[in-house]
């Protein structure tokens, strides 16, 4: 089957002209998986299908998900970069999709329809009238930033949910970080124009924003309104601190960002350094993942979707390199953001020095991710020589129980790939069926539902890491070989040292050997197994501490069929809680809305359990 396939793609190629224009990759399903440009089809199309070497492992395995593909011709290169853009926003193909490091990056969201609008953080754009901020280029960078804004400007953190139902201030109030909207008559045209000031400052217009409110602190004092005028000199104070971080880089005081592209070792990494009124506010870095795209081609794609809303496009963007887009692109972004976008790459002056500045960082934050990299390399060949594997262990998975004596049992499952957290592979268990604290017992369950069946999304580990000794690591094993897997991956135990006995270290136990493994010259795979250890006991913990909460904040009501959030709230506003509500006649309950005789008799023989 597959050599027709090839066959039949093969003589598809061969009917391809030497002409710009678009090609579509497809699976076996019929999806588009990629979409691609190329000023000469035929020659750009030759490294897939007539290319048989030299070929890196993963861009191999994704030629080998190619069952058909279809091209489009176009008149000009410039055409062929357009029409690329809308299919790839039509069909959102998987390995298109470049602006992802195992999930999408964060951005912060906020929406001036809304009377009182509150900054939240976001993964995803959508197509609505809100405005948006980044991409950022990790969570704690828009954590420290969205700690900025509330810290300066004071808008409300809570939820809506929380915001319409308080009754009194929060903490965030008392200490002078919100303006305690549930609460305090504070009119939606005044917070308004504190969320004006915060997205102005978003937007890297600090100076802006600082005349603005000496102005308004000038008119509060005019009016002998000395309070508002003290809360806005402290909002002054708290910008000029950060704009004291902040570096000035370019004289002319204009918005510009600078991006710089590095390449080694068959790894990219981007490097946006954004620019406003001269100011430094933010340099990001963003490793990419070559997939079917050649380094040149990843730059446009890149660029292409990082500016994809107009509101991240500033008037000028410096590159590092040339694209064979560069003039198509201009038009692009000039289209999207309603006026002139100028796609640049300097070759002298001060331009030319910032772009350097940004080559430099992209330099050396990839230099310092290669050499994490073989590091973490080191690390799993180390960890494989220890223990004694025929492969190496880069898929790693541990286990860990939590319970609260015996109640609300959960385990959680971590996964390490290549010595790193792999969190879209980490899954929670909820404990079925067993009340009573019984470890063995939960292990079972649970390695039953893992490693019942193996498929493409959940392979089976390299490694199995269990918390314990060599009674745990034997128990694990008894539990295998019950469902008839041992041999299949190799499992090592973990236990903590003990420093009565006067150990330093944790102690690594591996099935057929009653003595720990020595690991005086292999501390780094030791520490990798204790990272993931405490990864799991970590994810366990709060996974289990999350239940219990969740219990504990329900209601007996809950339970009673037929009374959900709507009705609940209904009971407890007209009876202020349960006591006097299981007091109560069934008449009573019933002449509430929504509530029949039935349902009221229901209620009330639950309560009186």
């Amino acid at each position: 089957m597959a050599v027709k396939i090839r066959e039949k793609i093969t003589e598809k190629y061969r009917q391809i002209p030497n002409r710009p224009g678009v090609y579509l990759m497809k699976d076996t399903k019929g999806k588009t998986i990629y979409v691609g440009k190329a000023k000469d089809l035929k020659k750009r199309l030759s490294a897939y299908f007539v290319k048989k070497k030299n070929h890196d492992a993963k861009t191999q395995a994704l030629i080998e998900m190619i069952h058909d593909f279809e091209v489009v011709l176009t008149s000009s290169d410039q055409e062929a970069f357009i029409l690329e853009s809308n299919l790839i926003k039509e069909y959102s193909p998987k390995y298109n999709v470049i602006l992802k490091d195992g999930k999408k990056y964060p951005l912060l969201r906020i929406d001036m329809r809304e009377p009182y609008p509150t900054l939240q953080r976001v993964r995803n754009i959508k197509e609505d009238k809100a405005l948006y901020f980044g991409p950022y280029s990790s969570s704690s960078s828009v954590n420290r930033t969205l700690k900025q804004i509330q810290k300066i400007f004071r808008l409300r953190k809570c939820k809506n949910t929380q915001f319409k139902n308080r009754s009194r201030p929060c903490l965030n109030y008392q200490i002078k970080a919100c303006l305690g909207l549930c609460c305090n008559p504070v009119s939606s045209k005044e917070y308004k124009r504190q969320v004006k000031d915060a997205i102005l400052f978003l937007k890297g217009r600090s100076r802006d924003v600082l005349k603005k409110l000496n102005r308004q602190m000038a008119e509060f004092s005019a009016g002998f309104e000395y309070e508002k005028a003290a809360q806005v000199r402290d909002t002054i104070f708290a910008i000029r601190k950060v704009m004291e971080r902040q570096v000035v880089v370019s004289p002319d005081m204009k918005d510009r960002d600078v991006v710089a592209f590095a390449h080694r070792e068959g790894r990219v990494l981007i490097t946006v350094m954004v620019v406003r009124t001269g100011y430094l506010i933010d340099t990001s870095h963003y490793p990419l993942d070559l997939g079917f795209k050649e380094p040149d081609e990843i730059f446009s794609a890149f660029l292409d979707q990082y500016y994809k809303k107009p509101e991240f496009l500033p008037p000028v963007v410096l590159l590092s390199r040339d694209i064979d887009d560069r003039t198509a692109m201009e038009v692009l972004f000039s289209k999207r953001k309603g006026k002139k976008v100028a796609v640049q790459v300097p070759v002298r002056g001060e331009k030319k020095r910032l772009v350097e500045m940004a080559s430099n960082n992209a330099d050396g934050e990839l230099e310092k991710r290669v050499l994490k990299e073989k590091e973490e390399r080191a690390t799993i060949l180390m960890l494989k020589d220890l223990i004694g594997m025929d492969v190496l262990p880069s898929r790693i998975e541990c286990f860990d129980n939590s319970n609260l004596s015996g109640r609300d049992a959960v385990s959680s499952m971590v996964v390490f790939t290549d010595g790193r957290p792999d969190k879209s592979g980490y899954r929670k268990y909820i404990i079925r069926g067993l009340d009573i604290q019984d470890d063995y017992a939960y292990m079972f369950q649970v390695l039953e539902r893992r490693f019942s069946k193996e498929n493409e999304e959940t392979p089976f580990p390299d490694l199995l890491v269990v918390d314990g000794g060599k009674g745990q690591l034997g128990m694990a094993m008894a539990v295998l070989k019950e469902l008839n897997l041992q041999g299949r991956f190799m499992v090592a135990g973990l236990a903590k040292k003990n420093s009565d006995k006067g150990e330093e270290f944790d102690k690594i136990y591996i099935p057929g050997r009653s003595n720990p493994l020595n690991t005086n010259q292999a501390r780094k795979a030791l520490y990798l197994l204790c990272q993931i250890r405490d990864e799991a006991h970590r994810f366990a913990i709060t996974f289990q501490r999350k239940r219990r909460e969740k219990r504990a904040g329900g209601s007996i009501l809950d339970t009673v069929p037929g009374v959900g959030p709507k009705k609940k709230k209904t009971l407890l506003r007209h009876f202020k809680g349960l006591s006097a509500m299981k007091s109560a006649t069934w008449e009573e309950v019933s002449s509430l809305p929504g509530i029949n005789e039935q349902l009221a008799r229901a209620i009330l023989d639950r309560l009186n359990q």
